[in-house]
């Protein structure tokens, strides 16, 4: 709900108009959503971006004041309430009672001002009173809204809910119920998500800039409290665990102890922000993988606020936020610029997306598992190409798929490139919320609710036909076994081709698909002693078996599976050789807990793969170390050894530095090649091993059927598993509750720390923007192909001893063995900074193809680290652009890799194509993007990268358009056209402003 006052606006071409600028009210306290009023932004029409009018007279409407005293000051790491004690929940409420009196009696006079209040309905209860009021969709009696998809459901109930025709206006709703005409010409909307998620690795750095932008705004003569969440944030710190110790009993708790050692700094840090800012969950170290914690627990389905039904709706700072998708929430992975946005209140700007639908028909056949299938329609769907769409999966065969399943496959939308891989909530929606501890009336709550409003799928009832911008299908009998790699998700391998397709890998020249491995080299044996035990390795050999991430975590037919794997495995007298590094990092307690109950975990302990923590581990690169032997094994003899992980990213340098071809597979299939020791094996001809009988053992008898699963689940998954763990999550542990911090709303920056910084983004900074800039005689800094990762340009793994970040470590007294990772350390801007294009596996172009992180400083003509090279060029007040082939920035949401870029001094990307998020986030940062005309790249260009660029770019905003044609000149005569990569007016504001922090400080401070 809002309330609206009144303020004046004029322009040049209109009289002053009275405008109706709205105020959130307060939440109900009995909801997960605790956030208190202020004032947004005013929405000028002329830009279409939500900036105040210089000349309007302003009311004060902020009521951070009062609202201070319901902050609790008890110990918690909820949304600013201490909900372990009613007794102190219930004096908070009575203190706050005249604010919401007050709001309530606004709200009552003010509600019929409301553009859509005529469509606002209760929803009733089965059994007398209502579950609450909501906008209703068929009340609108428009046949364009029945044949909407789901997903669009979802947008259009927001735009309705969120209307003050200022941020987002009654033009807004009718483009969304237009769709069908409207999104193929690529219109732009405003959207507000319910809630906004977190994890620590871009956590840190997002609760960085809130404290910098604290400061900011009290160095501007305003308040710095205006600086809080107001919608609901929820942070799950999960990527600080790395596998240091495995194949042990204490494996957890030595990781653990090891965790918070390398991370007090950044634990209290975060500590201290759950209760600096209001509206801020923190779940400590331990707890499990973001995006499981989020689908068992932090998922809500249908909101219920001030007794305003809503969907659930999240933006997340990882792009594995789309996880959610597959309960029925829309949610997917953002910059964290932009999620610091939406937690001040400022409406997300995005292009009206198409929606493939996705048909579904069939069922798996015996032995082929969920992992199998998302690695299939990963592939279809990078070859149907859906970046910036959303995919919405339907048809008969849904039935076949559990919740689990679902989860699975909107987890690895990032992979195949859409924004949302979305499943409508249906029966086996409400039967996982049930199974998963979400009571009874929450469930009926929201099955009713979702009834109502049209957005339920129920398939015991005749389907109206939707319409989609595109359509595939896919017959569920026709996947087969598979696995990915070995350098990107999307090249899916038959299990029946992989020794076929590991040898071409083998011969091929080096890329994607090949290590280019002399034939007279690729059947070489490396022997060496393994803690005084003979060992041997050679190219294929897997030194790394993980079963780890949230994509398949979650999914307890692929856990119970590996399970059956182990337990058949060591009834036959199968082990796993012991330099093949192991570990399980199940993402969330639950999942340990089933493991118990089915008796499984035991045969898994037997086979190394011990539980090592709760968090992302070796899909993000928290790996730990190789035993020295096995690494020197691998170095000294320049093997191709391989990472076989149950995980959703396998890029170059990622996994483990060592580990040049990465594999990824359902945990099932994680276990059998942790069993064979290679990947050069073919599983329907040769055998795994040999068992205790003498007799060779085949896949075939080590791999369990869909039955045989099923039956496991059936009787290990329970009801009172999730409940106990999730009544316990935010209850922390020793370590997180012996953390002491602060309780000042500023924080007081340590000038000694190598891991929390204060950032240099606001420095100096005025209240009138700098304007457009253009990039003159620029000097290429690095000239890459197709996709360069963000991974490759802003490593999350470990530091490498000989790098400008150890070099600045070691200068201020940091052992080697405490580096931690790059990840770990983005709370500070000059390891970062140091760290930005230092992946080992990088590939420049301009130096011919030298893989490293290295590049040529075109002046001198000297080799030198990026960060060295850049800090030249800048010294010497030089522009420099980066020019790059195909899906720029594709993989994790990674804001250190738009924010890295800019530090550096580079101005401008002009690349082939950008993945999604990533162009958002160097819009976010003041980085220009342009891409090449169609069918154009700098090869076709003759562009050799030793050239100075001049980018010509109008001096004023309002001279710009999104997409326009801008002419690129080079200083040896050259000339091509490039698109302006900013899509949206709200984008060009950004950049007017200078990034899009300097433009949410700037009207806030105006507010």
């Amino acid at each position: 709900m809002y309330i609206s006052t009144y303020c004046a606006s004029s322009s040049k071409s209109s009289p002053s108009i009275l405008r109706a600028c709205r105020v959130r009210s307060t939440p109900s306290l009995s909801s997960h959503s605790f956030s208190p009023p202020s004032l947004p932004f005013v929405k000028n029409p002329a830009s279409h971006a939500c900036t105040p009018p210089s000349n309007v007279t302003y009311r004060s409407l902020t009521f951070s004041s009062a609202f201070r005293s319901v902050s609790c000051s008890a110990p918690r790491w909820s949304h600013r309430v201490d909900w372990r004690s009613p007794v102190s929940l219930r004096a908070q409420i009575r203190s706050a009672s005249p604010v919401l009196e007050r709001f309530d009696r606004k709200i009552a006079t003010m509600a019929s001002e409301h553009p859509y209040n005529e469509i606002l309905f209760g929803l009733p209860k089965s059994g007398g009173g209502e579950f609450g009021k909501f906008y209703s969709l068929p009340a609108l009696n428009d046949p364009r809204v029945d044949k909407l998809p789901y997903s669009i459901k979802i947008l259009l109930e927001s735009a309705i809910r969120n209307c003050d025709n200022f941020q987002v206006t009654k033009d807004d709703v009718e483009k969304i119920i237009d769709w069908e005409k409207s999104a193929p010409k690529q219109v732009e909307i405003p959207f507000k998500p319910a809630r906004v998620l977190l994890q620590d690795f871009t956590g840190v750095p997002a609760v960085v800039d809130l404290a910098s932008m604290r400061e900011a705004i009290k160095d501007l003569d305003s308040n710095p409290d205006k600086i809080n969440p107001l919608v609901p944030v929820d942070l799950v710190i999960d990527h600080s665990v790395q596998v240091d110790v495995a194949r042990s009993e204490n494996a957890v708790q030595a990781n653990m102890d090891l965790e918070f050692k390398r991370n007090k700094e950044r634990f209290a840090f975060l500590k201290w922000g759950s209760t600096a800012f209001r509206n801020m969950l923190v779940v400590p170290p331990g707890s499990g993988i973001v995006h499981q914690v989020n689908l068992e627990y932090l998922g809500r389905v249908v909101f219920n606020t001030d007794g305003i039904l809503y969907p659930d709706s999240v933006v997340g700072t990882d792009s594995h936020t789309t996880m959610i998708d597959g309960l029925g929430v829309a949610g997917w992975g953002v910059g964290g610029i932009e999620a610091e946005a939406a937690m001040l209140g400022q409406p997300m700007s995005m292009v009206l997306p198409g929606v493939v639908g996705f048909n579904l028909s069939g069922k798996l056949r015996d032995g082929v598992t969920a992992t199998d299938l998302v690695l299939t329609v990963t592939q279809m769907l990078r070859k149907h190409g859906v970046v910036g769409k959303f995919v919405e999966f339907y048809g008969e065969g849904m039935g076949k798929l559990s919740l689990a399943d679902r989860a699975t496959i909107a987890n690895m939308s990032p992979e195949y490139g859409a924004t949302m891989g979305f499943f409508p909530v249906d029966h086996v929606t409400l039967e996982y919320l049930k199974l998963t501890g979400r009571s009874d009336d929450k469930v009926a709550m929201i099955e009713a609710y979702l009834r109502a409003n049209k957005m339920f799928i129920d398939y015991n009832e005749p389907q109206l036909e939707r319409v989609y911008s595109s359509y595939l299908e896919l017959d569920l009998a026709d996947v087969e076994p598979c696995i990915s790699g070995p350098k990107r998700p999307h090249d899916r391998v038959p299990l029946k081709d992989m020794k076929f397709d590991w040898h071409s890998c083998l011969d091929n020249k080096v890329g994607f698909k090949g290590f280019a491995v002399p034939k007279e080299q690729q059947e070489k044996v490396v022997k060496f002693s393994f803690h005084g035990q003979p060992a041997e390795l050679k190219h294929g050999s897997v030194v790394i078996a993980a079963i780890t991430s949230c994509t398949n975590t979650s999914n307890p037919s692929v856990m119970l599976g590996a399970g059956l794997v182990a337990k058949k495995a060591c009834e036959l007298g199968l082990e796993v050789k012991p330099w093949v590094k192991t570990s399980l990092a199940p993402g969330s307690g639950v999942v340990t807990k089933y493991l118990l109950q089915s008796g499984l975990q035991q045969y898994l302990n037997q086979q190394g793969f011990n539980i090592v923590g709760y968090g992302c581990t070796t899909c993000i690169g928290n790996s730990g170390d190789l035993d020295e032997s096995v690494a020197a094994a691998i170095v000294d003899n320049d093997l191709v050894a391989a990472a076989v992980l149950s995980g959703n990213r396998n890029f170059e340098g990622r996994v483990h530095p060592l580990t040049r071809a990465n594999y990824l597979a359902s945990p099932p299939l994680v276990m059998a090649y942790a069993l064979a020791g290679t990947v050069d094996i073919d599983f329907e001809k040769e055998p795994i091993g040999t068992g205790k009988d003498g007799k060779s053992v085949y896949f075939r008898d080590i791999w369990p059927t869909t039955e045989e699963i099923a039956q496991v689940v059936q009787s290990s998954v329970l009801p009172d598993m999730f409940k106990s763990t999730y009544e316990a999550i935010t209850k922390g542990n020793q370590f997180w509750n012996q953390l002491s911090v602060p309780s000042s709303s500023l924080y007081g920056w340590d000038p000694n720390s190598t891991y929390i910084h204060k950032p240099p983004y606001f420095d100096g900074m005025t209240m009138d923007p700098p304007g457009p800039r253009g990039v003159k005689d620029a000097y290429c800094l690095l000239l890459f192909g197709d996709s360069i990762t963000t991974d490759h340009i802003s490593p999350a793994g470990s530091i490498q001893k000989d790098s400008p970040a150890a070099k600045y470590l070691m200068e201020r007294g940091v052992d080697r063995k405490d580096f931690n990772s790059y990840g770990s350390r983005r709370g500070n801007d000059e390891v970062m900074a140091r760290g930005t294009f230092a992946n080992i596996r990088i590939v420049n172009k301009l130096l011919n193809g030298e893989v490293g992180p290295k590049t040529l400083h075109i002046p001198t003509g000297e080799k030198l680290s990026v960060y060295d090279a850049a800090m030249r060029y800048k010294t010497a007040g030089q522009d420099t652009i980066v020019l790059a082939g195909a899906e720029y920035g594709s993989g994790s949401s990674r804001d250190w890799a738009a924010k890295g870029p800019m530090l550096q001094g580079v101005k401008a990307v002009i690349a082939k194509s950008f993945e999604r998020i990533h162009r958002s986030n160097l819009v976010g940062m003041g980085i220009v993007p342009l891409c090449f005309k169609s069918g154009e790249d700098a090869e076709s260009l003759g562009l050799t990268g030793h050239e100075r660029y001049t980018i010509d770019l109008p001096t004023k905003t309002s001279d710009i358009r999104p997409g326009q044609d801008i002419t690129v000149t080079t200083d040896d005569g050259k000339s091509f056209t490039c698109t302006l990569r900013f899509d949206t007016e709200v984008e060009l504001e950004y950049f007017n402003h200078g990034g899009i922090l300097q433009y949410v400080i700037r009207n806030l401070t105006k507010s």
